[in-house]
Order: C-alpha cells, then structure tokens, then sequence
C-alpha cells in the first residue's frame, strides 16, 4: 500500500504562521478537499507536497516510485507549444512514446511516401503495443475533447486563458500518477464539464487532494476534509456537508472548553485576592496553577465577515436596454437584445465561455458602448462592478491605503477603515502589508470590500465565486440576501446561483439570451425535461426531414442494415491494424495499408453520423 506521510511539518510566511507543526497522511484512493480562509496556506500546502515549495522544519515521506501530479490555479506554459506536446510532456515511457507517434504522425501526413518515416512509424507503432500506451492516447483526446477543445495542433499561445486551463486539466488527469493535486479545477469550467469532472473523477484510480470553491463539487467528490486553520490542521472523515456539522460541534466545544477555563480563573483569582496566606505549600501550588491557566491560549478569534455597509437610495427606475446589439471581431454576441431591470432584481446571468455574459457586464457598466440600439440607466443608479481581474489594484499599495481612498471618502462613514479590514479577516497587523504580497484569494476578497464600501444600489458580479474560501462565499451570500438593491452576476458556481438569484438570462443561442424564471438548479431540471420531450435533431437533418411521418423504403432498408455495416468495417479496421504489424519492415505495404486504414476510418466515422440521423428521425417518427 502506497502512503504519503507529513509529519511535524512547520512554515511560516512574515509573521503569519501557514503550518504549526501539523502531521497527516493520504493513503490510497481518499478523496480530500483542503479548506481554510483565504491567505492560510491553503496553495503552499499543495505546492508543498507537490515538491515545489519547501518546509523550514518536518517531513514528507513516501515511497520511491511515489507519483504526484498537480494542477495549479493559473498553470505556467509555454506559448508556443501546441495542445498534444503540452499534455504529453513527461519523462515516464508511455508519455516518451505517445510524443514520439505523435510527431512522426504528422510528419507522415505531410510527407506520405517518404518510406523512412513509414519505418519510424512501424517502429513506434510496435512500442505504442508493447507499453498499452494506445488507451492513454485515445483517453487524452477524448478527456480534451469532453473539456471542449477540439483543435490538438493549435499552440497555446493561440488559446484563451480559460482553454488554456482546460488543457492543464487534461495534462494533470491523463499522467499516472498515486496522488492527484488539484488547486481550484473548477475556475472557467461551465456546469456540464464540472459534472463530467465529477464522475470522471470518482473513477481516478490514484488518490486526490483539490481545493475548491464549489461546494457542490465538493460534496460530491470527497471523502475526507483537511481543514487550515491559524496554522493547525483538522480533520474530518467525511465530505464537506459532514464537516459542516463536525466544525460547528469542534467550536461549540472549544468555547465550552474555554468558558470553563475563565471561570476556574475568576475563582482562582478571587480567592487568592481574599488575603489568604501566600507562604504555604496549597498556596504556592495555587499561585502556580493560577499561572498556567493564564498561559494557557483559548480558541483563536474567528473573524466574522460582517458586511453591514449601507447602499445608496435606489428609485423606481433602474436600467432598460433596448435592441441593442454588439459584435466583436465578425462575431454578433448581442443581437437586438432588450430587458428592463427593476428594483430588488436578482438575475444570474449563465453560458458558455466567450458567449458574450461579460460583455453584457461591460455594457451595463458603461465599459463598452453598443454597436447599435441604447442603454438607459436611471438617475440614482450607483454601480459597484466588481470584475474578473484586478486591473483597478495597484500593488505598491498597502492594504490599508487601498481601503483608505474609498473610506475617507464615502459621506458619513463612522466605521474606520481599519475596523472594517478585520471584519474582513485582515488584522492589524495584516493591513500594512503591500497588495503585491496577497495571495490570490486575499486580493479578491480586498477587492470585494472596496466595491461594497462604494455603497453602491446596483451591484455587477462577474464570476464573484473564483478564488473566494467557502467562509467569505457564505457571507457574502448572506450579505447579497439582505442587499436592499439589484444584484446581477455572472456565475458558474451552481451552489451561489442556487443561493443568490431568482431568475436566470441564459447565452444558449449565439446573440439571443433567453430569461428562466427560478433558480440554477431548477434551470437545470427543466433543462433535462425539454430534452427528454424534444430530442435535438443535428443539423445535417433537413427541414423537410423533421416533418416525415415514415420513413421511405429505401431508408428503411438503410436503418435495418446500418449496424451489421458499422460492425464491418469496425471489423475491417482491426484486421488492417493487425496486417501493418505483420507487415514488418515492408514500407510500401505498410504505406498502402495505413492509407486502408485512413480510408476505413474515414467510412466509419461517415456511418455513424448517419446512423445517428436514422436514429432520430425513427425517434421522431414514433413519438409523433
């Protein structure tokens, strides 16, 4: 049995202690989720074990042939790698050899008749056999593929950020490995590829240690709980709704605990103040016990987020667009679009990436002018927008300051700047440390606080969830509840949609955003009923098609045989598989028989899509 072991293992950031001196182990198979505050440790204690990262005292131990692979939250690459080197980079044989195929691949499609690479491909053929490397190259294409990414020669330079994570993720669950890292998987993910991450990984064969945002995926994928907290580490042996009700019994117990402590004290305390002799043994075995409960620490504050910052009046008329219409680079993501928001609106805006939700944010905000139509917003509208990134931050300044530009300047500000910074979790000590140094989390949560502190009535949330601990989340949903005024956010956490909004403005349609009135979950519900009442008909079926009534004969000669056809020529192509291996170092036949091969698969691929299209259509036919 394969065990990772941490023991005593300490580190410190500044002044903050990440790591007092905690020990723990991962066996084989367990599925945990790391939590904690933004700011705890919670990455450094992934980069830690991954080996990226250092330890000032302690130990790691676990076998020699121990493997560990990690995802982290923006994965560093080279640009100007394409998709298929980048995921199969390693120095384990199969990867070797899977890069190796890969490449004299392409040199064979553009140079066919070079008898050489037809060797070399023989060659790499056999070793891709000899290794069972053929499962692990068709599991990498079909797990990008599943991730939406379709196009293996592109560069990743030529990708989005967020393809460029989907690609990460592809790279870090294909490589073997006996402990799985995960640091934020679920970033830029929409909700169809968090499910399928969640099955996939129910069935990873090693183990896995993630964190996460989404509360969903995480009780739903974990098993067991590692919990950072001022440097201490629990743990909970079971998923995340088990720990929820273990924390909150830990902490009743601890101030129970503490309670007991302070009242042993006052009576201690009080008696020695009686006056009683000081000089005989009980009374110096007193004094010292009164000293080592004073030594004695309690539990440590908890810092609860308590956003009660105001919100400006709100009248009667909020914002109205009105056919407006936006496009970028040939691409319509608006097409004479028009809804009017009202007061206490509670929109959650969902879609696939690059669909156009942000732009729409951007509108609203007065970000981007419309190519066509207007956007009206009322007199006493005041925005708070709070964005993906952090480009309003400058990080030369000290977290105090940055919070001191808005405080000072809002009306009637009784709290101080300094108050309301550990209200959100930044000591005193934390506030004069540069923006620079704030983990990511630290900053989103810096920043959250400076677009509340605007007081503003209308809120623009774009994927407020990323890099937030699940504490802050909670508060904040608790905040956005009571908010007086209209939120309207962008999302892919299922769990905050659920929580936050009441209606939905779905991109589904290129341009055309359709409003669902409810929640995400609900959404989704309805989702799979119109889907199992309509089945979607592919495009390569005509018009004329969907309204047949039977099919003609000679379709239904074509329906009856299609399977026995499919089977053919899946059989034809193994048999061909095998005469290129027997083949040898014949290199004419062996590049007659791989063109067979092309052709055959080619023929294949042609059959099941029209084996789909009969399919659907006999669907149709008998539903109608």
């Amino acid at each position: 049995m394969k065990v990772l072991t941490v023991s005593d293992l300490h580190k410190t950031y500044g002044e903050k202690t990440l790591f007092d001196h905690i020990s723990f182990s991962i066996g084989e198979k367990e599925r945990i989720g790391l939590i904690g505050v933004n700011g705890t440790g919670k990455s450094t204690l992934l980069r830690t074990i991954a080996g990226i990262d250092g330890i000032e005292g302690g130990k790691i131990d676990h076998p020699y042939d121990y493997r560990v692979e990690y995802l982290s939250q923006e994965p560093e690459v080279d640009s100007k790698q394409n998709v298929l080197d980048y995921i199969y980079e390693g120095d384990t044989p199969i990867m070797n050899a899977i890069r190796e195929y890969e490449r004299i691949l392409q040199q064979l499609e553009t140079d066919p008749n070079n008898s050489k690479i037809q060797d070399q491909l023989y060659k790499h053929q056999q070793k891709m056999d000899q290794l069972g490397a053929w499962e692990v190259s068709s599991s990498a294409k079909s797990i990008l593929t599943r991730l939406g990414i379709s196009e293996f020669s592109k560069t990743l330079g030529e990708l989005s950020g967020g393809q460029v994570k989907r690609v990460a993720i592809a790279r870090a669950l294909i490589h073997p490995a006996d402990l799985l890292i995960l640091d934020e998987p679920t970033n830029h993910l929409d909700h169809q590829v968090i499910e399928w991450l969640e099955v996939y990984l129910t069935q990873y064969p090693g183990s896995i240690l993630l964190v996460t945002h989404d509360r969903y995926f995480l009780n739903r994928v974990t098993n067991r709980i590692f919990e950072l907290d001022f440097g201490r580490l629990y743990i909970y042996q079971g998923n995340y709704e088990y720990f929820l009700e273990k924390k909150a019994e830990r902490e009743q117990q601890e101030f129970s605990s503490e309670d007991k402590r302070q009242n042993t004290l006052r009576r201690e305390l009080a008696w020695l103040h009686r006056g009683a002799k000081a000089r005989t043994t009980k009374q110096k075995a007193r004094i010292q016990r009164v000293e080592e409960l004073k030594s004695q620490s309690g539990p440590s504050a908890r810092g609860n987020i308590e956003v009660n910052i105001g919100s400006a009046r709100l009248g009667k008329k909020v914002m109205e667009c009105r056919e407006v219409t936006k496009a970028f680079e040939g691409e319509t993501l608006l097409h004479d679009f028009s809804y009017l928001f009202v007061p206490g609106e509670r929109l959650g805006i969902i879609g696939p990436n690059g669909s156009g939700k942000t732009t729409l944010l951007n509108l609203l905000a007065g970000r981007l002018e419309p190519d066509s139509g207007e956007i009206e917003i009322g007199p006493t509208v005041k925005i708070g927008y709070y964005t993906q990134d952090h480009e309003e931050m400058d990080e030369n300044l000290r977290v105090v300051d940055y919070i001191k530009e808005v405080s000072e300047a809002a009306d009637g500000q009784i709290i101080t700047a300094e108050q309301l910074l550990e209200r959100f979790l930044f000591s005193r000590a934390h506030q004069y440390t540069y923006i620079r140094k704030l983990s990511g989390g630290e900053r989103r949560r810096l920043y959250l606080l400076r677009v509340l502190m605007g007081e503003p009535n209308v809120l623009l949330l774009d994927e407020p969830t990323n890099d937030l601990d699940t504490q802050t989340l909670s508060i904040l949903e608790d905040y956005l509840e009571q908010f007086p005024g209209v939120v309207i956010t962008v999302s892919h956490d299922r769990y905050f949609l659920d929580r936050v909004v009441d209606q939905l403005l779905s991109f589904e349609e290129k341009g055309m955003p359709r409003r669902f009135y409810g929640n995400y979950s609900e959404y989704l519900e309805k989702k799979v009923e119109q889907e199992q009442d309509k089945p979607s008909v592919p495009k390569s079926i005509t018009t004329e098609k969907t309204k047949k009534k039977k099919l003609s004969y000679k379709e239904k000669l074509e329906w009856e045989n299609i399977e026995d056809r499919i089977a053919d020529i899946e059989g034809k192509i193994e048999e061909t598989k095998q005469q290129i291996v027997d083949a040898g170092s014949e290199s004419m036949l062996v590049q007659e028989l791989f063109e067979k091969q092309q052709d055959l698969e080619k023929e294949l691929e042609e059959a099941m899509e029209r084996w789909e299209e009969l399919s659907l259509l006999v669907e149709e036919i008998e539903q109608s």
